[in-house]
């Protein structure tokens, strides 16, 4: 009988703990319902002294205060008629120029949301400063009304200055070449102000007109430390001493068109796209050019020279050369390898400005040398270029051909058989490889292949008459002597480095 009552006594006390236990996992849950913040449910209002577009919508619910602002939107729209002024000029937005959105629920969950979450206290303190200072808050013109900002940002274009750096003028010809441009400053419309002006005519404060509002922006790049830092990367000049007046006119103008040049970073160039057509009414003049192997009349003579002087500056100035080609002879005025020929249609000398800054281009020419200056950031650590040619070997040429002129363009010359009159002596070819080498302090560093070129080898023409000498004719003395195919000797191999200056 105890053992039983003990066993009652037992199961009442276990009972009163579990029911205790009960109490307290209820008690801690409402207390942190009550404590860390109430859930935010289709129930939950505004705060007192809450207002979305100029509508006060204290006390309500996320649903009816969505009803309230739609159909207060929606009637706005045909009222809707905003003026935007700048200076002399007005711009009109009228309601029916725009479609209807009302998107409000981004905007209505963000303030209905505003101090909900945290404890009670937080929410407390939040709830007291807002019906002291009120929340305003307004719905994107976005999620009201479609097209509004398309249009105003179509005003704004015609109207925002943007800011305008310095730039640098450069003068090739002035004593001191390189000076900093003014800058000017931009005219830039402030959005925000705008924005929360146009605020107002969706919150009844309907204004007849806005001024849009501007603001300053001042250029951000001052060129004073890079200008004081511009050098004289690399000089190049050729002779042209013995050309003729027309061919020294052709090298003159072409290399012109470069005086002055600035070339941005990454900017491509092309010779022939500068100098133009090579006709007469862009100034050329008939001068010697080479096609074929052979010197010929052509409008444009020598602007190669002008092609060759400018490329032999940029490679000694280290700047990317994207396209060049050589003669088919060898041009006297440089080493082989570092001729740079150019022929509208087929044959272009480009170039790329492979540097993090501009380079400046200055040419100038005196009736003997024509001279490329190019002027940039200078080389790192004192370093230089400086180019090399390389003769790899001497072509042989195949000696002379005669020809038999049948067609009588050279009977001035030649009339009868075993009459000789030389047209063009044979000419030894070479293949040469042209380098560049980086020099510090006096010695090289490093070198780069850039070239490696074939100038093909040229027989010599001999033109003989056609005609038979009638009887009792005789020759008269002729020095014209028949060449033999070459042979190449280290003497040839020689006078050939000689001849092209070449070590």
């Amino acid at each position: 009988m105890k053992k039983k009552e003990n066993a009652v006594k037992k199961s009442k006390s276990s009972l009163i703990w579990l029911l205790a236990v009960a109490f307290i996992a209820v008690s801690l849950l409402l207390f942190c319902q009550f404590y860390f913040g109430d859930s935010i449910s289709s129930k939950t209002t505004f705060y007192d002294n809450t207002h979305i577009n100029g509508i006060d919508v204290s006390g309500l619910t996320k649903k009816e205060a969505n009803n309230i602002l739609l159909t207060s939107l929606s009637d706005n729209k045909e009222k809707l008629n905003i003026t935007l002024k700048s200076q002399d000029k007005t711009w009109t937005i009228t309601g029916q120029e725009l479609g209807f959105v009302g998107n409000l629920e981004p905007t209505l969950d963000e303030v209905i949301n505003y101090g909900h979450e945290g404890n009670i206290f937080t929410k407390k303190k939040y709830e007291k400063e807002i019906k002291k200072k009120g929340l305003y808050a307004t719905v994107p013109f976005a999620d009201i009304y479609s097209g509004m900002e398309e249009k105003i940002e179509a005003i704004i274009n015609q109207i925002e200055t943007q800011p305008k750096n310095a730039g640098i003028i450069f003068d090739p010809n002035a004593t001191i070449m390189f000076t900093q441009a003014t800058a000017l400053k931009g005219k830039v419309v402030n959005r925000q102000a705008l924005y929360d002006e146009l605020a107002k005519f969706f919150t009844g404060e309907i204004e007849s007109e806005i001024e849009i509002p501007f603001v300053d922006i001042l250029p951000d790049e001052n060129l004073e430390n890079f200008i004081s830092k511009i050098s004289l990367r690399s000089s190049f000049s050729t002779n042209y001493s013995s050309s003729s007046s027309d061919r020294k006119s052709n090298i003159k103008l072409a290399l012109s068109k470069f005086n002055g040049m600035i070339v941005e970073p990454d900017e491509e160039i092309s010779f022939n796209k500068i100098t133009g057509a090579r006709n007469k009414e862009n100034g050329y003049k008939t001068a010697k050019i080479i096609v074929g192997g052979k010197y010929v009349d052509g409008v444009g003579g020598g602007v190669c020279q002008a092609s060759t002087t400018l490329y032999n500056a940029l490679i000694r100035s280290d700047i990317e050369i994207l396209q060049v080609n050589h003669h088919t002879l060898p041009a006297s005025y440089v080493p082989l390898s570092f001729d740079a020929m150019v022929s509208e249609g087929y044959a272009d000398l480009k170039f790329k400005n492979n540097l993090d800054t501009p380079i400046f281009i200055k040419t100038f020419c005196d009736d003997q040398m024509a001279t490329v200056e190019i002027y940039g950031q200078p080389f790192d650590d004192g370093v230089s270029v400086q180019t090399r040619a390389e003769l790899v070997k001497v072509l042989p040429h195949g000696g002379d051909d005669i020809i038999t002129d049948y067609k009588g363009e050279y009977e001035n010359k030649v009339l009868y058989k075993g009459e000789y009159y030389r047209l063009k002596y044979p000419q030894e070819g070479y293949e040469s490889k042209g380098y560049i080498d980086y020099i510090k302090e006096g010695q090289i560093i490093s070198s780069k292949e850039i070239r490696h070129d074939k100038y093909l080898p040229q027989n010599g023409i001999i033109v003989e008459g056609v005609s038979t000498l009638e009887e009792g004719m005789t020759l008269p003395s002729n020095s014209v002597r028949y060449i033999s195919p070459q042979k190449v000797t280290k003497d040839t191999e020689k006078n050939a480095k000689t001849k092209w200056k070449i070590n």
